[in-house]
């Protein structure tokens, strides 16, 4: 067994605070680090004051293809692709600095950050293991979040061709019911 550094041990304490504060999962947290389970949950505590969330990390890649979603996915994708092809970033390093820009980007636009950390690490993951890529729209040429095999030759995203329901919530309903009740 090699012996650990104390400035490795301090970049990996780092790195997992800078996860935690932008809501990484212990899953997560213990997949990119060496640090035990009891060192991250006790340094997730002393950061967010309470215990980290149970329950199992996302699973399936379907989600990352529902409209807005995917919207999200690929704006994060698009940033990490550039990012590994051109900031000699790699690893978690260029996931976290991606979604960093990704938060960015989202406060900018004024939206709402749909993709958590987890979700943006999970996504990558999707990506080596070939499950899924990103496919060119075939109006607007921008990159967008795929099966694997899906065939792409004729591809139209989200943007181009909103489903019907998308954006849809029950607020302007509530606020109907409210209007009329008044």
């Amino acid at each position: 067994m090699r012996k650990k550094s104390v400035a490795s041990e301090a970049r990996e304490i780092q790195t997992a605070m800078e996860m935690i504060h932008l809501g990484a999962r212990l899953q997560l947290l213990e997949s990119e680090t060496s640090l035990s389970r009891e060192r991250l949950i006790k340094l997730y505590k002393e950061l967010k004051g309470v215990s980290p969330p149970k329950g199992m990390l996302p699973f399936s890649e379907d989600w990352f293809l529902t409209w807005q979603p995917n919207i999200h996915s690929s704006i994060f994708a698009d940033i990490y692709s550039y990012l590994t092809a051109h900031a000699e970033c790699r690893g978690i390093e260029a996931i976290i600095k991606s979604y960093k820009l990704y938060l960015e980007h989202c406060e900018v636009a004024e939206m709402e950050p749909v993709l958590s950390l987890t979700r943006a690490w999970t996504l990558v993951r999707f990506f080596e293991g070939k499950m899924l890529k990103t496919a060119s729209c075939g109006q607007c040429s921008g990159h967008f979040v795929v099966h694997a095999h899906d065939l792409t030759h004729r591809f139209v995203c989200g943007l181009c061709n909103v489903p019907s329901r998308a954006g849809k919530t029950s607020k302007p309903r509530t606020l109907t019911y409210t209007a009329m009740a008044a």
